[in-house]
């Protein structure tokens, strides 16, 4: 069954002009791009779509970091599309994760690892709610 998932990638990548090459392994792998922006995330927002790590050790900083360039957001299509992107994308901390994926090639650190997936069909929709309201399913 065709599913919808989101994909950021963010500040650290924006900035070193890997928007481009990150997407092209997107679609590489078949995904389909349905919508996509790009923006400057504020506080009030960033605090928002990250309100489920709110009191965690990492949220200020993560907050701080998500505000600190722009975004890029897609609504991405496919087969199995969140169980698959988490494995295009790899672990939340880049040494972990396997060399092929996206945070082991393009990630710095634990919070600068260059793209967020969502990690469940819930969330997914949560997500593109808040970044796409519009959006119709």
């Amino acid at each position: 069954m065709k599913e919808i998932t989101l994909l950021l990638i963010k500040p650290d990548s924006t900035a070193k002009n890997h928007t481009g090459a990150i997407l092209k392994i997107i679609e590489e792998h078949g995904y389909i791009i349905k919508e996509m922006i790009m923006f400057h995330m504020d506080r009030e927002f960033a605090e928002r779509f990250y309100a489920v790590h709110k009191g965690k050790i990492f949220y200020e900083k993560l907050i701080e970091f998500m505000t600190s360039g722009k975004t890029v957001a897609a609504i991405l299509q496919k087969e199995n599309a969140v169980e698959h992107l988490r494995k295009i994308v790899g672990k939340t901390d880049y040494h972990e994760t396997k060399p092929e994926t996206i945070r082991r090639i393009y990630g710095e650190t634990v919070t600068r690892n260059a793209v967020h997936a969502s990690d469940s069909h819930e969330h997914a929709k949560e997500e593109i709610s808040i970044i796409f309201p519009e959006y119709k399913y």
